[in-house]
């Protein structure tokens, strides 16, 4: 099926999000599944490739940036404030339910890493979604960040919270953000060190694109208090869970936990590691299993 893709820009706490809305031509008032991205992405790496796929089959699809991310604007650059992409869903679903052209009774989210727990946060808040797709999700900040330690070892623990610290106290005497790198290789210090983190991320990035490796240092503190878990009990809509097994971020425990919190879950393991859900054969399997899920719960 033909569609189209249009800038769709809206506002979330007075801060403009960029937006994109993909629509089948020939669909009328067509479902809507709401997208973004996880931990430091952008709306351009590889979520067009799911999008795409997604309006090919009669779905209409908003794809957004957060704010201080991509095309969105506020500052400081490149804040990964999971509160602030909480408050962003909420807005971006809010502004997808005034479109007069989509139908938005029948309304799927879809996540994947960090996103994957904000969509489990979005769809406790937010009455009638009727689909919930949580990718590689994650959704324990302490035990999260306790596996990046376990791995990085005392002085990952030690540099994070000094940074974080740093940049904490930067904010309070209003000056600009202390930066640490988001992603690096195992042996330096970065917020993601493990040792797929890199070329994983890397891979996502167009080639075209230019791409600031860093972000406030204040996430390896805020993260602490971030845990889409304990709402997950409060879901009332189908959730399709994707784990990967070989996942050295998202700790195994946490998805588990997660699945018997859920009422009603389909949770499928592929042996990928956490960045391999978005290129080749594991992309090829993973959406079109998603299709089949939102199909199903969108449009019977």
């Amino acid at each position: 099926m033909e569609f189209t893709r249009h800038e769709h820009p809206f506002e979330s706490r007075d801060v403009t999000c960029a937006g994109w809305l993909y629509r089948p031509v020939d669909a009328e008032e067509p479902p809507i599944v709401v997208m973004a991205h996880g931990f430091g992405g952008e709306r351009t790496w590889r979520l067009p490739a799911f999008a795409e796929r997604f309006a090919s089959v009669g779905f209409a699809v908003f794809l957004f940036d957060y704010r201080t991310f991509g095309a969105s604007a506020g500052e400081p650059r490149n804040l990964i404030d999971p509160f602030g992409h909480r408050a962003d869903w909420l807005a971006a679903i809010e502004h997808v339910r005034s479109m007069p052209d989509v139908d938005v009774d029948r309304l799927g989210l879809w996540g994947t890493s960090f996103s994957g727990g904000h969509v489990v946060e979005a769809a406790a808040r937010v009455d009638d979604v009727s689909a919930v797709v949580a990718q590689v999700p994650f959704v324990d900040g302490p035990r999260t960040a306790l596996n990046l330690v376990r791995q990085g070892g005392i002085e990952y623990l030690k540099t994070g919270l000094v940074a974080g610290l740093r940049d904490l106290g930067r904010t309070l005497t209003r000056r600009r953000p202390y930066y640490v790198p988001l992603v690096g290789a195992p042996d330096e210090f970065a917020v993601l060190n493990t040792p797929d983190a890199l070329s994983g991320v890397e891979a996502l990035i167009p080639d075209d694109e230019d791409w600031d490796n860093r972000c406030p240092a204040r996430i390896a503190l805020t993260i602490m208090a971030y845990r889409p878990l304990s709402r997950a009990s409060e879901v009332d809509a189908p959730v399709f869970v994707a784990q990967a097994t070989e996942d050295t971020i998202i700790p195994a425990s946490t998805t588990d936990c997660l699945v018997r919190e859920l009422d009603d879950v389909e949770r499928v393991r592929y042996p990928v590691g956490h960045f391999d859900a978005y290129r080749g054969e594991a992309f090829e399997v993973l959406v079109e299993r998603e299709t089949e899920f939102l199909e199903r719960h969108l449009c019977e």
